[in-house]
């Protein structure tokens, strides 16, 4: 591979941001050569799908690849990592010696650390009388001894394999549990491949090191892999337990990639105890890593959750930074949401928009440890967040109201949730990650959705009422945000909000009733009649009683058709013309009901001129029909029905259109406007006849609050006024 960076730059083709394996190599040669090449003062930072090495001693890339592998195969002192806690590890009778019995009986100074290190454990060991590993309490005071008294080239390796903080020990799940994935030890495995690597005798590279460094290092093509086990770090090529130990092993791995990939797991020591005394309940305290989420990839199942061991999000940094920065990095590795920790991943995702993450990270590559055979974990790669500021995640806070969300995500993952609310939430997470990165109008249209529908289903649950709030009152800007400039869109918006805060169309859609501070469910609601069927006749049933409702309360006379946005003409024809998506426009109108509506949408088309051609003339049915579905101050506005005048009651109008009598109900409606002074014309005296239109469609459509400047001439078209264009 040839670079195309400045001439002290050179790019390692084999280290990549996926697999976990390869992630953790290019940690591993930066830190390497940043502690046992003090001089070359090396920094690293990641571009594209690869990272790159930055030195002053690098003069070109021959000149790079040449000074890297003659470090890496001649003078690199492996890390003295050991696990004599665990069975499997070495140290035992049972335990395979093909690793660790060469590095013991060699002479190299290569491996002069790690002979100490091994001695000091067999005698901790022996000292403990020990014949196998240790287990419960005999584990934590082998633990214990093994950190206050060991040697310090053990000590980074113990801190990023095992927590000592508490009664129990506790393991950071990128290295498994205490350096051991299932029946899978990678100290021992590790000892196994630095043989098949260097001569523990006189620490010269083996015949094959040499072969199998470049593709380690800068992705060159190789032969001769060897058929070991790698564990969690690299799914593709997993295989199974201890190789050579009589096993199954099963994957071919290159020597070099565990070594390293091992060496940059290093990285992530002594962090987790700086967090453990002030994390948040419920949020781990091990650098970037949090409990595993299902939302947000198509991965990972709701099912894998419980499983999970957890997931880690790792930094990918586009500015070159030394050893020391990225460690300073990692251990203070935390991202945190409204000054709290986060605990999962949709916290880390909506921290990574808020910018609660070090501002140094462009990318966060972001890992589960889903158990998928046996006792095994994997770290599976499942999506990759680019960091940049999205203040429209701030959205998502709105449903921390009344502990809404935190309430619905433990209520759909504990034993009594029903399928749908299961179904639903992991949809609305979904849809919640997807706002994270991006809060286009489709992303808010697919969360409002939810919503809607989560509601419905509560509302079903009882045992959902009682655990699940419903949903809080969002703010307008999800409406002006969720707006794609569609009909179905508008005309949502436009019901919505239809009777305003005095009148509110949320009751008729799920049993809920306004409280002091917010909703809260009402079990004894007749008012929530929306239910299964179509989108009109749901509509008409909503009409039917909110007329009743506002015949039993004086207080809402008048306030059934006010409302704060309108519909254009053009959207109630294509209504009329049944040219839009019922079903989308009844998902949108139950997710819109919680949302305060605005008085205008950003997407609306500019308003044409009265008497402009192509304004939309509306049906002379629907104009003799529509005064009784609006306001009438707007009548008043219009000039169309004088102050001291009102129009009576629209009941029977209601009853002739949800029966389908369709030219009844325009009959009765002209007759009455005529009786109140309506300024209808001398001739012709008869109302307008109807020809194949729907009465409970026709009802739907005269129920969608339509914006003045339309109203006014459609209204006016069946009238003796003058068309104007002096209309507020």
């Amino acid at each position: 591979m040839s670079t195309t960076q400045a001439d002290n730059e050179v790019v390692l083709g084999g280290c990549a941001p996926t697999p976990l394996a390869s992630y953790l190599k290019a940690l591993g040669v930066m830190r390497l050569l940043a502690e046992q090449k003090p001089e070359w003062e090396v920094r690293g930072a990641w571009r594209g799908e690869h990272f790159v090495l930055k030195s002053l001693v690098i003069a070109h890339e021959e000149d790079a690849r040449e000074k890297v592998s003659e470090f890496f195969l001649r003078e690199y002192s492996p890390t003295a990592m050991v696990a004599p806690w665990n069975g499997g590890s070495g140290f035992y009778p049972k335990d395979t010696k093909v690793g660790i019995e060469p590095i013991i009986q060699g002479r190299s100074d290569r491996f002069s650390t790690y002979r100490e290190v091994i001695g000091f454990c067999h005698s901790l060991v022996e000292e403990q009388g020990l014949k196998e590993s240790p287990k419960g309490d005999d584990k934590s005071r082998f633990l214990t001894t093994a950190r206050s008294r060991g040697p310090e080239a053990l000590l980074d390796w113990m801190d990023a394999a095992i927590l000592l903080a508490g009664e129990d020990p506790k393991y950071p799940p990128l290295l498994g549990t205490g350096g051991n994935d299932g029946r899978l030890d990678f100290t021992n495995n590790f000892m196994q491949r630095l043989g098949q690597l260097i001569d523990p005798e006189g620490g010269e590279p083996t015949d094959s090191a040499a072969m199998w460094l470049p593709a380690a290092l800068f992705g060159d093509s190789s032969t001769g892999m060897e058929n070991a086990a790698v564990g969690q770090f690299n799914p593709g090529d997993a295989g199974g337990a201890n190789a050579g130990t009589g096993f199954e092993s099963g994957s071919l791995i290159n020597p070099w990639d565990f070594v390293l990939m091992l060496e940059g797991a290093i990285f992530f020591a002594a962090t987790a105890t700086r967090r453990l005394e002030s994390a948040d309940p419920g949020a781990l305290a091990y650098p970037f890593t949090v409990r595993a989420s299902a939302a947000g990839s198509g991965a990972v199942g709701s099912s894998d959750e419980g499983q999970a061991r957890a997931e880690i999000w790792l930094p990918l940094w586009s500015g070159f930074s030394s050893a020391s920065e990225v460690k300073n990095l990692l251990a203070e590795g935390r991202a945190t949401l409204n000054r709290r920790s986060v605990r999962d991943g949709l916290g880390f995702a909506r921290a990574v928009a808020g910018l609660g993450v070090d501002r140094g990270i462009s990318h966060f590559q972001r890992y589960a440890f889903l158990m998928r055979a046996g006792k095994a974990y994997f770290a599976t790669p499942l999506s990759r967040f680019q960091v940049s500021a999205n203040p429209d995640v701030e959205l998502i806070n709105e449903l921390e109201k009344g502990q809404f969300l935190d309430r619905l995500r433990r209520f759909a993952r504990g034993d009594h949730a029903p399928a749908s609310i299961q179904s639903l939430s992991r949809q609305l997470e979904d849809g919640l990650f997807g706002l994270a990165q991006r809060a286009d109008a489709q992303t808010l249209q697919k969360v409002l959705g939810c919503l809607g529908a989560l509601s419905t289903a509560l509302a079903k649950s009882r045992a959902a009422r009682e655990f699940v709030p419903p949903v809080p009152v969002l703010s307008e800007q999800w409406a002006l945000k969720a707006d794609d400039g569609t009909p179905e869109y508008r005309i949502a918006v436009a019901l919505a909000g239809l009777g305003g805060t005095r009148f509110p169309m949320r009751p008729y859609m799920v049993p809920v009733r306004r409280e002091k501070y917010g909703w809260s469910w009402h079990d004894e609601s007749r008012s929530a009649v929306w239910g299964e069927g179509g989108f009109a006749d749901n509509l008409a049933r909503v009409l039917g009683r909110r007329r009743l409702d506002e015949e039993k309360d004086e207080t809402l006379d008048g306030h059934a058709f006010r409302y704060a946005f309108g519909a254009e003409a053009r959207d109630v024809e294509a209504w009329l013309d049944g040219g839009l998506d019922e079903q989308r426009l009844a998902r949108l109108l139950l997710g819109l009901v919680n949302v305060r509506i605005p008085k205008n949408l950003p997407a609306a088309a500019p308003r044409m001129e009265e008497g402009d051609e192509r304004r939309v003339a509306l049906p002379a049915p629907f104009a003799a029909l529509k005064p009784f579905f609006m306001p009438a101050g707007l009548l008043e506005v219009f000039k169309l029905l004088d102050e001291h005048r009102s129009l009576p009651s629209f009941a029977e109008i209601l009853t002739a259109l949800q029966t389908n009598r369709t030219q009844r109900a325009v009959d009765l409606a002209w007759g009455r406007l005529r009786a109140v002074g309506y300024p209808l014309p001398a001739h012709p005296r008869q109302a307008p006849r109807v020809s194949g239109t729907n009465g409970v469609r026709l009802l739907a459509a005269l129920a969608i609050p339509l914006d003045a400047a339309d109203a006014a001439p459609c209204l006016r078209s069946i009238t003796s006024v003058r068309t104007t264009k002096d209309i507020a």
